[in-house]
């Protein structure tokens, strides 16, 4: 079928990025009245194709990007201290990485705006109240299951969307042990109908959250993609966007996209969002230089791709002596913040009298724990992988599968300048464009902080009776990223200092804004996708403000 992907010829707003970020910025000012243009790189796939993917992704021997990710579109180099996989957890298509997504959707802290965590943390330019009427409107959009058990959440106005998911069964095997140490176990927020939501069914437990939900009980953004398309917006699929033009007052006049057979158009409007991300907002900034902005645009501050920040993974498991029902439950259900705004506080291990406290009184960063509902082999890897078959195969199954248990976590990186996202100017994609090169280092908070987190853990795996086999920290290796691209146009008031100001629009460009992970200034350590929503939600306001 031809698919027409010229510029529409009229356009209040032109948003660049079909993701969670996009997609809600997209539905809001069409529903709104206002004309809207959405260019994504990715295609659009077909809900239809889910089943095959799954199975695709649940066989051990396949190397198939379930998303199509890789090869010269997706290239990128990574010069860093640290190497970044980039392409290992992202995608490009109508939906973004909330087609793969865990789907944990926690609000930030006040203290993560305040940067009161006894570090190296600087404040954000807005609070915790700014944002607070947003994160509601955003877990109503993403229909957000949860519960009001966790003593540490900041405050609320009301019950979340859906009820929250009950405790899995290995969590009630981790709940004496924490009961015994003094440590806080809590529901988990999830962007997954506990029941039927917004025309989307409830959770059938396919198991396979990640990389693809077969049902859409999981949130994807391609829900508000095509919310916005009902509405009257136009969305054009692999159309990535290859530069920004201006005029002469510094003005964003068109976004110059290529179609599939590299074709290059220029779509036009009165408003320009970037929604791409955090390592491919600031590449299109970069890449829009010109005599005006010989740096990149809106890069007058020279900030644009600087202070990269990312989650780091911290964790520990082994087997215990009793069936723990793992691989039943796809996403988490149980985690603890009790470590968030006070990473330091000691941790009694019953099991041999010690008291567990950080190694110094250096800064830390605030510390999530998650009770993993997936730890060790699955029946099918086995299963796929084994040379038995019959009775054989089943009793082998029945021996090594179900006693593995296991705990992660997250802290995040200080914004550190050096870590960035630059060009390559010696690499090209395939459309003759310099591919990002992530540079990226760790710093010793995060190594400090990932100690700490895998000590806390190996305390309680203990208290359990669990033989523990492996750690994901500095010390145990395993360690890597979440895959949360922040901080690359960080949000500021002062120009000097920060890409875009506290109504999420570029200092140097008067109609251009950024809604997306780029622009926070402090990483926490939650998982950013409902406040990119809340951030989205508060930039589609201040764009129809505008308009």
């Amino acid at each position: 079928m031809q698919v027409d992907r010229t510029p529409a010829p009229r356009a209040d707003v032109c948003i660049v990025g079909a993701g969670p970020a996009g997609a809600l910025v997209a539905s809001r000012l069409a529903s709104d009245g206002h004309d809207v243009v959405v260019l994504e790189a990715g295609p659009r796939f077909d809900f239809a194709d889910r089943p095959d993917q799954m199975e695709a992704a649940i066989r051990p021997d396949s190397d198939v990007s379930v998303w199509g990710m890789g090869g010269e579109r997706d290239d990128f180099s990574a010069s860093g201290d640290r190497y970044y996989p980039l392409n290992v957890s992202r995608v490009k298509g109508i939906g973004g990485s909330t087609l793969h997504w865990q789907g944990m959707v926690m609000r930030l802290h006040p203290t993560d705006f305040e940067g009161s965590h006894d570090n190296d943390d600087p404040a954000w330019p807005i609070d915790y109240d700014d944002l607070r009427p947003y994160y509601a409107d955003a877990e109503r959009a993403l229909g957000v299951a949860g519960d009001a058990d966790n003593p540490f959440a900041p405050a609320r106005d009301g019950p979340y969307p859906l009820p929250g998911f009950p405790p899995s069964y290995s969590d009630s095997l981790f709940a004496e042990a924490c009961d015994s140490l003094g440590v806080a176990m809590h529901s988990v927020p999830n962007a997954r109908n506990s029941e039927a939501y917004d025309g989307r069914g409830p959770c059938v437990g396919y198991g396979t959250c990640q990389p693809v939900c077969p049902s859409g009980a999981k949130y994807d953004a391609s829900v508000h993609v095509e919310d916005a398309e009902k509405a009257g917006a136009t969305v054009l699929d692999r159309v990535p966007v290859q530069r920004l033009e201006t005029d002469r007052d510094g003005r964003v006049t068109a976004a110059v996209y290529a179609t599939p057979d590299g074709t290059e158009h220029r779509q036009t409007a009165r408003e320009f969002v970037l929604a791409a991300g955090g390592v491919e907002i600031p590449r299109l900034l970069l890449l829009s230089r010109s005599e005006q902005f010989p740096d990149g645009l809106a890069n007058s501050s020279g900030l644009v791709g600087r202070y990269f920040m990312e989650h780091l993974f911290a964790g520990a498991g082994g087997t215990i002596d009793e069936r723990t029902r793992q691989n039943h439950v796809g996403f988490i259900t149980s985690e603890c913040h009790q470590f968030y705004d006070d990473p330091g506080q000691a941790v009694e291990r019953v099991a041999d009298g010690e008291t567990v406290v950080p190694e110094s009184d250096a800064p830390l960063s605030p510390i999530k724990l998650e009770f993993l509902n997936y730890a060790g082999p699955s029946p099918v890897e086995l299963a796929l992988s084994a040379d038995e078959w019959g009775d054989t195969l089943l009793e082998s199954l029945r021996e090594a599968y179900g006693h593995s248990i296991a705990m992660g976590g997250l802290v995040g990186q200080p914004p550190r300048k050096e870590n960035r996202i630059a060009l390559d100017t010696s690499q090209t994609d395939d459309h003759g464009n310099p591919v990002p090169d992530i540079q990226w280092s760790w710093g010793d908070r995060v190594e400090r902080s990932l100690r700490r987190a895998t000590d806390i853990q190996q305390s309680i795996l203990d208290e359990l009776g669990v033989d523990i086999s492996w750690t994901a920290g500095p010390d145990g290796g395993g360690t890597g990223p979440a895959y949360h691209h922040m901080g690359t146009t960080r949000m500021g008031s002062d120009p000097a200092t920060s890409v875009v100001d506290p109504q999420l629009r570029t200092h140097d460009v008067g109609n251009l804004s950024v809604a997306s992970s780029s622009v926070f200034v402090t990483a926490g350590s939650m998982n950013p996708t409902l406040t990119i929503a809340a951030l989205a939600l508060k930039c589609a306001d201040h764009v129809a403000e505008r308009l």
